[in-house]
Order: C-alpha cells, then sequence, then structure tokens
C-alpha cells in the first residue's frame, strides 16, 4: 500500500507539532538559578497610604518566579523605616539585612534581623515597625 503526503497537511503537523512544543516549554518550570540579595535591583512598590501608620516607609520588591498558575510567588522585597499595618498571605520568609518588630494582632511579636527564619499565616492582621531598612527573600502561597 502507498501513501502519498500532502505537502500542505506535512507543514500544518509540522507546526502544530513546534507550537504544542512551545507551550510545554513556556509551561515548564524555568531553569534553576541563583541571586545575591543584597545586591539585587528592585522596583518601587508603593504602599497604600492607609497602611501607613507612622514615618514615611517605602517598599521595594522583585518577583523571582511565579508558578504558571500564580498561586506561588518567590522573591526579594524590603521596605524602609517607619510603621504600616498588612494583612499577610501565607509566606515564608528569611530576614538577609535590616531589623524590625512584627506584632501579629492576638498572637506573638517577632523580633525579625538578619538570619530570622518567620512564617506568616494567611489572613494574620499584622504592624511591621521597621527600626532599620529590611531585606527578606520570601515564598508566598496564595
Amino acid at each position: 500500500m502507498t501513501t502519498d503526503l500532502d505537502p500542505a497537511a506535512t507543514a500544518t503537523a509540522a507546526v502544530t507539532a513546534a507550537a504544542t512544543a512551545t507551550a510545554a516549554a513556556d509551561t515548564a518550570a524555568p531553569a534553576s538559578f541563583a541571586v545575591h540579595i543584597p545586591d539585587a535591583e528592585l522596583e518601587p512598590e508603593p504602599l497604600d497610604p492607609a497602611q501607613i501608620v507612622s514615618g514615611t516607609p517605602e517598599v521595594t520588591g522583585k518577583v523571582l518566579w511565579e508558578s504558571p498558575d500564580g498561586k506561588q510567588l518567590r522573591g526579594i522585597w524590603q521596605i524602609t523605616p517607619g510603621v504600616v499595618t498588612d494583612t499577610e498571605a501565607n509566606e515564608l520568609f528569611v530576614v538577609v539585612s535590616g531589623r524590625a518588630t512584627v506584632a501579629v494582632e492576638g498572637g506573638d511579636v517577632l523580633e525579625l534581623g538578619p538570619g530570622v527564619a518567620a512564617v506568616l499565616r494567611e489572613g494574620d492582621r499584622t504592624t511591621w515597625t521597621v527600626h532599620e531598612t529590611l531585606r527578606k527573600a520570601y515564598h508566598i502561597s496564595l
């Protein structure tokens, strides 16, 4: 039995295969990477003025990785001295530099400094008193 190949069908099949491979590559996890956190360039992340209790704190950050569904984030975040309130996501972070005290409403007071790992629960209402510009590396689950 002989099969004649239709050139147009062959070309369409090749384009479809290439598109499928590209889509698979787009949803695959990004390559492994390393970042020197103290030197990473961060971008402004304006605070809602209603969150500022005192001072003139400024927030900067950079998302280094986001899951395809947008529910997992890894990055770097920094805040300058002042007092702010927040409602937290489910977060694990490690402080790289700076100092802050975080009061969790109805819970503990966390003393943060270089090398401290902390976990905040989704929905925790917090007050951050930042004593020295604080920089952290984080993983958030939304």
